[in-house]
């Protein structure tokens, strides 16, 4: 397929801020919280988000499917079969989102053969993009400042920084993190933790628990632009398009 890359990531960073403008919006209002069959909460900013998200993906790329979450919630699946989908979360972090905390995030992915090739991740509550369409070309953007390049960082010798879940903390993760020298451990929510990594703030993220596609593609296209790597607790890459689309146990990681 053939793709002008900076154009559509440009179209997807612009479109990443639209729909988090929308739920800023909503954020500094009152919101109702649904709960979905897989006990994982959903408010309207999550759905308007990802209304806003479609929409724009249509024009775009109206020959590219969409696994969004919403959507797939609602029992609507895309054909695949392609090897070639966005992949769309419009609000990581919901928990944050409802707690009025500011680590949540847009995230929109472009997957080519299950491999994660394009991410956006946009912090609205920051007003803060981080986007790549390869290895080597990786920004973040600050508001409408220019764009910076990022990249991971040698982990000091003093001691790592490692990020963890701050909603989903579970023993093994703990016991994963014992092996290392550890200088400091931030709690986070969302793909705010691959994008730390990412701009050399931090170096190791595990994850015991459980992740879907959605969460993890926008990052680990961010992450391994940038000189890091996404892979299984065994050391195979993260891979995308994988029945039922849950994660298995991974590690993310800058320079160690």
């Amino acid at each position: 397929m053939s793709l002008d890359r900076p154009a559509l990531l440009q179209g997807i960073v612009k479109l990443a801020r639209e729909a988090g403008d929308r739920i800023l919006t909503i954020y500094h209002q009152d919101f109702d919280i649904k709960v979905k069959d897989d006990s994982s909460p959903v408010t309207e900013a999550d759905e308007a988000a990802e209304a806003i998200i479609l929409t724009g993906l249509a024009e775009l790329t109206p020959d590219i499917p969409v696994l969004a979450e919403e959507a797939q919630a609602a029992g609507k699946e895309p054909d695949l079969s392609g090897g070639v989908f966005w992949l769309v979360d419009p609000l990581d972090g919901t928990r944050e989102f409802i707690n009025r905390r500011g680590d949540f995030t847009v995230n929109i992915a472009l997957v080519e053969h299950g491999v994660a090739t394009m991410g956006v991740i946009h912090v609205p509550a920051r007003e803060t993009t981080y986007f790549a369409e390869g290895r080597g070309r990786v920004w973040r953007q600050n508001g409408n400042g220019a764009p910076v390049p990022i990249a991971v960082r040698t982990a000091p010798e003093d001691g790592l920084v490692v990020v963890a879940s701050r909603s989903h903390r579970t023993p093994e993760t703990d016991a994963y993190i014992e092996k290392f020298k550890v200088k400091e451990l931030i709690s986070a929510g969302s793909s705010l933790k691959l994008c730390l990594i990412a701009e050399g703030k931090a170096d190791l993220y595990p994850r015991f628990g459980r992740t879907m596609e959605w969460d993890i593609g926008a990052g680990q296209a961010i992450l391994e632009a940038a000189g890091g790597t996404v892979e299984t607790v065994d050391g195979a890459p993260l891979r995308y398009g994988k029945a039922g689309y849950d994660n298995p146990f991974f590690i993310a990681k800058g320079r160690l």
